[in-house]
């Protein structure tokens, strides 16, 4: 059908239906073969051509609704860095290791660094992204609040209600997703330039995390991912975000509260050991068959243990009666008999000599015969 469909218009073409006059006379097939006018000679097969090419797949990835927040190095090795700053109260922006969380003020400078082992393809691209940390708010879009929202910021390329800028790139491009409605950024990756290491993006928080109608003091994540022209995730990589009045002081609150918990889990969980190790059963009690006595000098006599005890009195009680225990088992049983008597014979003669009076001093007798008058 196209076959023939082509060859009428061959003969339409060739009976001058179609108006078409060359300059300096000549047919219309001068025209079409001229390279003047059209490189190369006509195809009659190119409208057949055109119909049999199929259509070809879209390559965007599909838009998920709960973003990803670990972190994937990928094929070429991206990670972020920060730079080393401390936790002085001039300090407009700080990042603690220890917590993965980026402190910074509004609106002020927070430096990124991108590092890649292996470059990739030409047009990539890094985008941020900011989402709710807890799973009860992480559905929802993290944007501005209303207040900041109409203030003026003086740049006119990011929408109002996007949270996240980039500082000093012409080339940054602000999305919103169609499905998701979440905000993004993204920027083209530069190459490190000459005898540097990373490249730096420049990111700009455009609200408190403390706003209401906003954040709300709902911990915040921005994921960073590096992607392909077309969409495709090459690496990703996170941190926690805390836009706040002071943040050297908010670093070190919350590193001494971090160090504090370690500590409090690290001794519970040796307190919990040395519990389990006091009342430990052993394990021969177990492999022994139900009714049968056990055998004298066997390992569970003979296992010694470790019983921690608050103050002194106490102690020297028990040490006591270990004392006397651990004698008992040396000494022989007619041994213990003589030294039992012994003892009960010594402790009834104190006694008797308690009761009688001292030396010069004579125990009156009242006489029952005589009157008091005598």
């Amino acid at each position: 059908m196209a076959q023939n469909d082509s060859q009428e218009f061959a003969e339409l073409w060739e009976k001058n239906l179609i108006s078409i006059q060359p300059p300096g006379g000549g047919s219309c097939w001068d025209i079409i073969n001229d390279e003047e006018y059209l490189p190369g000679s006509f195809d009659p097969n190119f409208f057949e051509n055109v119909l049999e090419e199929p259509p070809q797949p879209s390559t965007l990835p599909p838009t998920s609704t709960v973003p990803e927040t670990s972190d994937y190095p990928g094929d070429h090795g991206f990670r972020l860095r920060f730079p080393q700053s401390g936790t002085a109260k001039s300090v407009t922006c700080t990042y603690s290791p220890d917590l993965n969380k980026l402190f910074c003020q509004l609106a002020k400078t927070c430096p990124v660094q991108m590092v890649v082992d292996v470059v990739p393809p030409q047009g990539s691209v890094v985008r941020a992204t900011a989402i709710y940390k807890k799973s009860e708010h992480v559905a929802e879009v993290v944007r501005r609040c209303p207040h900041h929202e109409r203030t003026p910021d003086g740049d006119n390329l990011a929408p109002a209600g996007h949270l996240i800028r980039v500082e000093g790139n012409q080339r940054a491009n602000y999305r919103e997703d169609n499905i998701t409605l979440r905000h993004s950024v993204f920027v083209p990756y530069e190459a490190p330039q000459l005898g540097a290491e990373w490249t730096t993006v420049l990111l700009n928080y455009m609200c408190n995390s403390s706003c209401m109608g906003g954040m709300n003091r709902r911990p915040i994540l921005t994921i960073v991912t590096l992607e392909t022209q077309e969409g495709q995730l090459l690496g990703r990589r996170s941190f926690e975000v805390r836009v706040c009045a002071c943040p050297g002081r908010d670093r070190k609150t919350e590193e001494g509260n971090f160090k504090k918990d370690q500590e409090t889990k690290t001794m519970a969980k040796t307190t919990t050991g040395t519990k389990r190790s006091l009342v430990k059963e052993p394990s021969s009690a177990t492999s022994r068959p139900e009714g049968s006595k056990k055998a004298k000098g066997s390992s569970s006599d003979e296992e010694i243990f470790t019983l921690q005890v608050r103050g002194r009195e106490r102690y020297e009680i028990l040490k006591k009666l270990n004392d006397s225990l651990e004698l008992s088992e040396v000494v022989p049983a007619s041994d213990a008999e003589k030294y039992r008597q012994k003892f009960m014979t010594k402790n009834k003669k104190e006694n008797r000599e308690s009761s009688e009076p001292k030396l010069g001093k004579k125990l009156m007798v009242k006489d029952e015969g005589r009157s008091d008058s005598d």
